[in-house]
């Protein structure tokens, strides 16, 4: 397995996420900026950050299996949530666990970032996902 995920003794525990990704391949694959859509354009659970969450990230998987790659290959994930505040954590952990086991996403999360925006793409989009995969 080209990646490895971990969190070494001394930093902040418990946490969603690995803090250190390792990774030894040679082919990077990136995906954009994932948002809660059906392929034809149609919004997935709209007003709901969990429903929208969860959408993001099997799309998120769709572009990795099409670079050959899966999410035990995930380096780095960034996450977008519009008007974020902590009250939220809920909401988006329930996204994420909702869908975990059905896309292969293991728990915790690889390093990630999520970052709080004003405003994505169009205003029912409340989240956006970003990948960075490595394969050897």
């Amino acid at each position: 397995m080209p990646v490895q995920h971990f969190t070494p003794e001394g930093m902040l525990q418990p946490v969603p996420y690995h803090h250190v990704a390792v990774g030894t391949g040679t082919k990077h694959v990136h995906v954009s900026g994932q948002i809660a859509r059906r392929a034809d354009g149609t919004p997935v659970a709209p007003g709901d950050l969990a429903g929208q969450v969860a959408q993001a990230l099997r799309n998120t998987s769709v572009g990795l299996a099409g670079a050959g790659a899966s999410f035990a290959d995930v380096l780095r994930l960034t996450f977008y949530v519009t008007r974020w505040n902590p009250e939220k954590i809920g909401d988006f952990m329930a996204g994420v666990e909702t869908v975990a086991n059905q896309i292969g996403l293991r728990l915790p999360l690889p390093p990630a970032s999520l970052i709080g925006v004003e405003y994505l793409f169009e205003p029912d989009v409340l989240v956006e996902v970003e990948a960075t995969a490595l394969l050897g």
